[in-house]
């Protein structure tokens, strides 16, 4: 059944994170403790106390940012094989829950249960719909996460781990790769060119709905947004 994402957020302050690789050096993980997330050695929940200057903002974790602890708000997710490896502890999981994976719809009975289902806009595929019922797909989860923020009502959104880009050990993610279902083998690296021709339309019309969006990633592949430091937004 679909939703309509209400302004729970209005006038306030958002941040999203994504599964860029400068998430957790933003906040000063040490380098051992990513590089034993990456491995698998230790949990994403290992970030959790850098992460402090978040508790209490309003923040919407996308795909596994749900992982880094229930201070999350939010989880969005729009890739139908990612859930199928992460069911079991997304329905443990005590926050908001929402997809726009239409096969979702269709799996067995319950898996839908406690999850809110927001539909691709088939005529505004870009940017940013203003449909309550629906997010512009923008080619990926973390660009779609942006609508869902603006869907809340917010003012401001910052980007966390917004990279469209490799570290320097050559992880595309902070949590080492998604893996399909069954499977030990790495995916292909991320589509960034596909992913990255959204950015231009949200910002644009973000611009227009009177939204602000701040990159916090000096770094990043994405040019469209104000980049800053994270000391400075704060």
């Amino acid at each position: 059944m679909r939703w309509s994402a209400p302004p729970v957020w209005q006038d306030g302050e958002c941040w999203i994170i994504g599964g860029g690789p400068s998430a957790p050096r933003q906040f000063g993980v040490p380098e051992s403790i990513i590089s034993d997330v990456c491995s698998g050695r230790q949990t994403p929940a290992a970030y959790s106390d850098y992460f402090k200057p978040l508790f209490g903002a309003h923040v919407i974790g996308v795909n596994n940012a749900y992982k880094l602890g229930s201070w999350v708000d939010v989880l969005f997710f729009g890739d139908c094989s990612w859930h199928l490896s992460h069911a079991p502890a997304i329905a443990k999981w005590p926050g908001l829950k929402i997809t726009c994976c239409p096969d979702f719809l269709y799996r067995q009975p319950g898996q839908m249960e406690g999850i809110k289902f927001l539909r691709k806009d088939p005529k505004h595929k870009k940017g940013i719909t203003t449909d309550r019922a629906c997010v512009a797909w923008n080619n990926n989860s973390g660009a779609s996460a942006i609508n869902v923020a603006v869907h809340f009502g917010v003012k401001r959104i910052c980007l966390i781990g917004f990279d469209m880009a490799l570290d320097k050990n050559k992880n595309s993610h902070w949590h080492g790769s998604h893996l399909l279902p069954g499977s030990t083998a790495r995916r292909p690296l991320p589509p960034f060119a596909r992913h990255l021709k959204g950015f231009a339309q949200i910002s644009r019309e973000a611009k227009t709905l009177g939204v602000e969006i701040l990159n916090v990633n000096t770094e990043s592949a994405i040019v469209d947004f104000r980049k800053v430091k994270l000391k400075d937004v704060l």
